[in-house]
């Protein structure tokens, strides 16, 4: 990559968070490997990552990622990468057996020290449910979901804000209904929701909501997830982002990037192979014409994520409908 591509990186669209006054990059790089990498595998990504320019870390307890990105970030300021961590947005995420408003404190401060970080710049609830506490394993047991006590929950996470633990609070997989919930009682209302989003399922309304209620919101899963558990290779082989790649000499990844930048959201992208996190800084000197935007708008919409895994017919959601309260 030469330096004319660097030059590329560098302007990356930022979004100001009003909570904080923070600036964020509005593309993160995301540290939930799947399957699984060891933690050097990790670490050695991010530390290319931040050569490369990102400054936007994505993490959460239940990814085992805090402790490499934290060693990475000590590494890139001993290198000179950086000057210091202030130069960095980072991100990590409450796990819903911790979602009880007398663990979310211990919870914060456990992230801290495994980022080794005096505060986080964003902390997030990871899903709208708790699970009976004690439970760490990256997956969810049906009959150990409960519904979460929001109030209590949230109240504990402006405590996080208020104590300087994190500069800014939101939410991940909220929909329009429960963000409702909470800002019917938060002195803080949440700055973020982090949902899935891409061009196969574009939020619409829900995004129409965070506006409306000065949310930003940050997609994950902007390629469609293609080799996890819940995602698949929709988004990658979609025919219209197909053609409108090869019309443009791109590739469908940068098609997808692209457009989430010019419909105003954050995203956050996971690849740890070197070329394309490259490929996918190279999206910020050309953009989608009027017609590529409306083919692009057309593409008829399905959830990917679709939230089965917190689905039991004898639970606290007896169905995906239930789960995203009729968002689907």
């Amino acid at each position: 990559m030469g330096s004319g591509s660097e030059t590329t990186c560098l302007t990356i669209p930022e979004h100001v968070l009003t909570s904080s006054g923070r600036r964020m990059q509005r593309l993160g790089f995301g540290t939930a490997a799947y399957p699984l990498v060891t933690p050097e595998v990790t670490k050695a990504a991010i530390l290319q990552a931040i050569k490369l320019r990102y400054r936007h870390f994505d993490t959460a307890y239940i990814y085992g990622s805090e402790q490499p990105l934290g060693e990475a970030i000590v590494e890139a300021i001993s290198l000179g990468l950086i000057k210091s961590r202030d130069e960095l947005f980072i991100t990590s995420k409450l796990w819903c057996s911790d979602a009880y408003g007398d663990l979310v404190l211990p919870a914060i401060h456990r992230s801290l020290q495994n980022l080794k970080l005096e505060y986080l710049d964003l902390y997030l609830i990871h899903f709208p449910l708790s699970l009976k506490r004690g439970l760490y394993e990256f997956g969810v047991r049906k009959e150990a979901i409960v519904p979460m006590d929001f109030v209590s929950v949230w109240t504990a996470m402006e405590e996080c804000q208020r104590l300087g633990l994190t500069k800014s609070i939101g939410v991940s997989n909220f929909s329009c209904k429960k963000l409702a919930d909470i800002l019917a009682f938060a002195k803080i209302p949440p700055a973020v929701n982090q949902v899935e989003f891409n061009p196969l399922w574009n939020q619409k309304k829900l995004r129409e909501f965070c506006n409306a209620n000065g949310i930003l919101v940050i997609g994950y899963s902007p390629l469609g997830a293609s080799g996890t558990l819940w995602g698949s290779n929709q988004v990658l082989e979609n025919e219209v982002l197909k053609e409108i790649a090869d019309t443009k000499g791109k590739t469908v990844a940068q098609i997808c990037l692209r457009w989430a930048m010019e419909e105003g959201v954050g995203v956050i992208v996971k690849s740890f192979n070197g070329e394309r996190m490259k490929q996918n800084l190279e999206i910020f000197d050309w953009s989608l014409s009027e017609e590529e935007l409306k083919r692009i708008d057309q593409i008829p919409q399905s959830r990917g994520c679709a939230g089965e895994l917190f689905v039991d017919e004898h639970g606290t959601f007896k169905t995906v409908e239930e789960f995203w309260d009729g968002e689907v």
